[in-house]
């Protein structure tokens, strides 16, 4: 069985949260942070069990960057 790490950003939306896979843009979401992560991670893997190898070449991203930006307001 093969891994891949893949990134997961979840943010609070309302009253619970949204979690993204930017690698393949998939979202999900839960009540909490550990819910909604869970829930993408088996959205995620349901992704892989029934896309076709080129579905997964077209969508899967090889590289994704996080990071924070500084911004003058005001």
């Amino acid at each position: 069985m093969l891994r891949h790490s893949l990134t997961a950003v979840i943010e609070r939306e309302g009253e619970g949260y949204v979690a993204l896979c930017p690698e393949l843009d998939i979202a999900s979401q839960g009540d909490t942070v550990e819910e909604a992560r869970g829930n993408l991670q088996g959205a995620v893997e349901l992704f892989f069990e029934t896309a076709s190898e080129h579905e997964i070449r077209e969508r899967l991203r090889a590289e994704v960057y996080v990071t924070q930006l500084e911004v003058a307001v005001g």
